[in-house]
């Protein structure tokens, strides 16, 4: 198993509570320079976090151990703030023993983060399948949790073949998924993507007969027709109907199925508003057991038009 997993895979785990439920413990950590998770309580005037490690000991993450930044930026007041409330990783980096009350462990998140980048994240390459966490929903993608809170880009387009209009339709905060690592930029940052570990085509395809009548989701009225998804990474084509909008659930009956052209032809059976909700997500991949891929293609060997993924 990958060491550096997202933020909040560790905390609840046998190896993890024992290490912060003493003092005995935390000191193991120090010497042994443990990666250890706990939950931030609140954020002090200072900006320093205070993490719950139990009634016996008080926690500190100073402000300038929040979270790594490269030589020359700044850390954020409000990259500190959002962490309240939330699992964060962090290394035991010393221990004020001045109250003799309470004994004040100190930790950094940043120490843990620079691990994780200089023996996980800096090996990466394009085509790594890796685990991921959703950490935040935008309009354009959503950012996801790499390892020790270090985070990536997923854009919408990268979700899943067929278009959505927002990544609340498939994915929800705390979500745990897989992603390949799509490209890295000159300066480092690591851009995934989802939709190559979803199925080609003709994989998605193969779970449907001509004469079936099933489920879909309108997500295109388009003068031509009506764009229905049967699955993420699938979506047919209905003739064109006003009494339907994008979002709504369909009744579709499947009139033909033509690989060589890379379509499904569809009639709408009924439809209507349903609120929706992301789904558990159907790997094609065992993420389980394969770790890379070179490239991927979506479209089927006889179809003229080629859509494929190579990973440089």
């Amino acid at each position: 198993m990958n060491k550096y997993m997202p933020e909040g895979y560790i905390v609840s785990t046998h190896k993890n509570r024992e290490y912060i439920s003493s003092i005995e413990g935390l000191e193991a950590a120090l010497d042994k320079g443990v990666i250890l998770e706990a939950g931030v309580t609140l954020c002090d005037h200072n900006f320093n976090l205070h993490v719950d490690l139990g009634p016996r000991v008080r926690a500190v993450i100073p402000r300038d151990e929040v979270l790594y930044v490269k030589e020359g930026e700044e850390i954020k007041d409000i990259a500190v703030l959002t962490r309240v409330g939330k699992t964060v990783c962090f290394k035991v980096i010393g221990f004020d023993r001045h109250d003799a009350c309470k004994t004040t462990v100190i930790l950094s998140r940043r120490a843990a983060q620079m691990e994780c980048i200089n023996n996980y994240i800096s090996t990466l390459i394009p085509g790594d399948i890796i685990p991921t966490k959703i950490t935040h929903l935008e309009s354009f993608g959503a950012f996801v949790d790499i390892g020790c809170g270090i985070t990536s880009l997923l854009s919408i387009d990268s979700i899943s073949v067929s278009r959505i209009s927002h990544p609340s339709v498939r994915l929800a905060v705390g979500d745990m998924i897989h992603t390949v690592v799509k490209s890295i930029d000159s300066k480092g940052r690591i851009y995934v993507s989802e939709r190559e570990l979803l199925g080609s085509w003709s994989e998605n395809a193969s779970l449907f007969n001509e004469g079936q009548t099933v489920k879909g989701v309108i997500r295109s009225v388009e003068n031509y027709g009506v764009f229905i998804e049967l699955r993420p990474n699938l979506a047919g084509l209905a003739e064109y109907r006003d009494d339907v909008r994008p979002g709504q659930a369909a009744a579709v009956y499947i009139k033909s199925i033509i690989p060589e052209k890379m379509k499904i032809k569809l009639i709408i059976i009924d439809s209507h508003d349903e609120e929706e909700y992301p789904e558990e997500l159907e790997y094609f991949i065992d993420t389980d057991n394969v770790r890379h891929i070179d490239s991927w293609q979506y479209s089927p060997p006889n179809c003229k038009k080629v859509i494929e993924t190579v990973f440089v």
